[in-house]
């Protein structure tokens, strides 16, 4: 469930608040993205934080943990729901980053293809014949069978010499 701005500042002290600001819309798309990296990393530490406590206190109301820190407040909901503060705001760093992402490979495939237009425009075009076209109307197709270079008369000889060497080695004793 979204947690509203106005109640995010009330679970969170000044310097989280900064933090948490900075990832809303119109702060988060003024951030670098080697600050935004930086932010994600400040953001899980928090979230880790806030979500070790949550599972700590839920364990305590349980009983199946030891009971740390006086000053903690007694049930698990106010670590719940600052851990999902600062769900919500790494969701908000990730989504950013993943468009400054997008951007970049979009940018980096247009410098290709505008680099690999010029290449095409400079290189010298081999235009090949358009072959057969409509215009001219039915044409013969060529043969696709091999044409023989033994003259055919060569065949028949080649042939009888065959026949006749068989019928010597048959006559053999």
């Amino acid at each position: 469930m979204a947690i509203s701005y106005k109640s995010e500042f009330h679970l969170l002290n000044h310097d989280e608040r900064e933090l948490v600001r900075t990832t809303h819309y119109p702060a988060i798309c003024e951030i670098a993205r080697d600050d935004l990296q930086n932010t994600l990393k400040r953001l899980r530490d928090m979230r880790d934080k806030e979500k070790t406590q949550y599972r700590t206190k839920r364990r305590e109301t349980k009983g199946t943990g030891e009971a740390r820190g006086g000053s903690f407040p007694g049930t698990s909901d106010q670590p719940r729901r600052r851990k999902q503060v600062f769900a919500q705001a790494l969701k908000r760093v990730n989504k950013e980053i993943e468009r400054h992402r997008k951007f970049e490979a979009k940018a980096e495939l247009g410098a290709n293809a505008r680099r690999a237009l010029a290449m095409k425009r400079s290189a010298e075009f081999h235009r090949p014949a358009p072959g057969v076209t409509a215009h001219e109307g039915m044409s013969p197709l060529p043969s696709r069978r091999r044409r023989t270079t033994v003259h055919p008369s060569k065949i028949g000889q080649v042939s009888q010499w065959t026949k006749v060497r068989q019928a010597q080695r048959d006559a053999r004793p």
